[in-house]
C-alpha cells in the first residue's frame, strides 16, 4: 500500500515536473532528454521510499535530491531549507555571531575570500585564498558552503578550530578562534594622506554606504583633497546596487559601468550611470588584492576599462557571478547563479579577476615575522597579535607609511599631478 501511495506521489511530482517543463524555454530536444531523466529519478525514489532499511520521510528524499542537485552546478549555487533560508536573512542585518570571514567554494576546496578587517578571523591572522581544511578537527571535503557557515557561527565567546593550508608558503596552520559579534562597518578611513590625497577605505557594499562614501568625499574636498585612493582591498563585494551607484560617483553619465549575461536574453541587464554631478577631474588610484571580490571588482573594473582611475595592488578573487533567490512554496528556496558580470569593454570577472595596472606586493616585515611565529606556537602568537593589535589602535591607529601597496599608490598620484601641473604651465 505504501509503494501505490509513494509511486502515486511521484507520479503527482511528474505530472507538475512535466507542466513547468512545457512551459520553460527548454528546446524539444533537451525536454524530452529530461523527460527520460526525471522517469529515473521518480524509480530510485521509489525503490528508496520502499526498500531502504529505515523509513525516510518523503520530504527528506526530496530536499536531499535537491541539495545534491543545485551544489553539483556551482560552488554558489544551494537549495536552502525553510531554516537555512532563515538564517541567510541574518546577513543582511549586518550583525551576527561568528569569527569574521568571507568564504566560497573555489576548485573544489573551502576557501577563504578575505577576512573582515577587526574581526576575530583577521586578528589571528586568516588571509585572502588560505584553504579551510578543517573545521573543529573534521575534514571539510565536499562540505557546502551552508554547512561551512553553520559550522563556523556560534555564540560570541566559544571557540571555534580552524585548519587552513596556505599554499603560498606551503605549510598547514592550525587557529583557535574565538567567536565575537561581527559588525560590518562600510568605511573603515577616510582622511587626507599627504599633498593633498585623500584616502578612503572602503570594506564592504551596505545599504548605507553611498551616504557614507558622500559624507567621507565632501569632508575629504572640504580639507583640500586633489586627488584620490579608493582602497578595496579585501572587500569581498555586497550589494551589487550599492556597487553601482558608488562606481557612478566618479564616471560621466550614460556610461556602462557593468552588464550581466544569462542563457534568457531577457534577463540579460545593463547598470548606466545616472548621476547628474560625477566626480570626474579628480586624480584616482583604486588598491585591490586577492581579497577584493565581486561588488568590489565591478567598481575597479569599470573605472579600469574607462582609464578614470589607475588600479594598484594584485590581481582580484575572480567572484564575477550572479545569484538570484528563489522562494519556493513550503519556505525553502533556490539561490541559484543565473548570470555573469562583464566589465564595459567586455572583460570577464568570473574566474579571471581584475589584473591591476600596476602590480604592487603587500606584506611587511612584522607581519612576515608573525607568520612564522604562528606556525610554531599558534595559541600564544594569536594572544599576542590580539594584544599587539589593542596596543596599535592607542598608539599608532592609521601609519599609511609603512603599507608599501599603498604608498605605491600615493607615489602613482603624485606624479600624475606633477604632470598635470607642467602641461598646464
Amino acid at each position: 500500500m505504501r509503494r501505490k501511495l509513494t509511486i502515486a506521489l511521484i507520479l503527482g511530482l511528474g505530472v507538475i515536473t512535466f507542466f513547468s517543463l512545457a512551459n520553460s524555454g527548454i528546446d524539444k530536444k533537451n525536454r524530452d532528454e529530461l523527460y527520460r531523466e526525471v522517469e529515473l529519478f521518480s524509480d530510485s525514489l521509489a525503490i528508496i521510499q520502499s526498500d531502504y532499511v529505515d523509513e525516510v520521510k518523503p520530504k527528506d528524499l526530496i530536499y536531499g535530491a535537491l541539495k545534491g542537485m543545485v551544489s553539483s552546478l556551482d560552488p554558489h549555487s544551494q537549495f536552502l531549507d525553510p531554516d537555512t533560508y532563515n538564517e541567510l536573512k541574518v546577513d543582511t542585518e549586518g550583525k551576527f555571531g561568528g569569527i569574521g570571514i568571507e568564504i566560497t567554494i573555489k576548485d573544489g576546496l573551502l576557501t577563504v575570500i578575505t577576512p573582515i578587517e577587526d574581526t576575530p578571523a583577521w586578528k589571528a591572522g586568516i588571509k585572502a585564498n588560505d584553504r579551510i581544511v578543517k573545521i573543529n578537527n573534521e575534514l571539510t571535503r565536499d562540505i557546502t558552503l551552508v554547512d561551512a557557515v553553520k559550522k563556523m557561527r556560534g555564540k560570541p565567546g566559544d571557540a571555534v578550530n580552524i585548519t587552513v593550508l596556505r599554499e603560498s608558503e606551503k605549510k598547514i596552520l592550525e587557529f583557535k578562534i574565538v567567536r565575537g559579534i561581527i559588525k560590518i562597518k562600510d568605511i573603515k578611513e577616510a582622511r587626507i594622506l599627504e599633498d593633498g590625497i585623500g584616502y578612503i577605505r572602503l570594506v564592504e557594499f551596505r545599504e548605507n554606504t553611498l551616504q557614507d562614501i558622500n559624507t567621507a568625499l565632501e569632508k575629504l574636498t572640504k580639507a583640500g583633497m586633489n586627488a584620490l585612493i579608493l582602497d578595496l582591498r579585501n572587500n569581498p563585494g555586497g550589494l551589487l546596487d550599492v556597487a553601482v551607484k558608488v562606481t557612478e560617483k566618479f564616471i560621466e553619465k550614460d556610461k556602462l559601468i557593468v552588464y550581466t549575461k544569462s542563457r534568457q536574453h531577457s534577463q540579460n541587464l545593463e547598470f548606466i550611470s545616472h548621476s547628474s554631478h560625477p566626480i570626474t577631474n579628480l586624480p584616482m588610484a583604486v588598491l585591490i588584492n586577492e581579497g577584493s571580490a565581486s561588488g568590489s571588482e565591478i567598481v575597479a573594473g569599470c573605472l579600469q576599462d574607462y582609464r578614470r582611475a589607475i588600479i594598484v595592488g594584485t590581481k582580484s578573487f575572480g567572484k564575477g557571478s550572479v545569484q538570484t533567490l528563489i522562494p519556493l512554496s513550503d519556505g525553502s528556496a533556490l539561490r541559484l547563479t543565473t548570470s555573469k558580470y562583464f566589465t564595459p569593454l567586455g572583460k570577464a570577472i568570473h574566474n579571471k579577476g581584475v589584473v591591476p595596472d600596476i602590480v604592487a606586493e603587500e606584506g611587511t616585515k612584522e607581519i612576515t615575522e608573525f607568520q612564522e611565529q604562528k606556525i610554531e606556537k599558534p595559541q600564544e602568537i594569536f594572544e599576542e597579535i590580539e594584544k599587539k593589535g589593542k596596543a596599535e589602535k592607542t598608539e599608532k591607529p592609521f601609519d599609511y607609511k609603512s603599507d608599501s601597496q599603498l604608498m605605491r599608490a600615493v607615489d602613482v598620484l603624485k606624479a600624475i599631478k606633477f604632470y598635470k601641473d607642467i602641461k598646464n604651465q
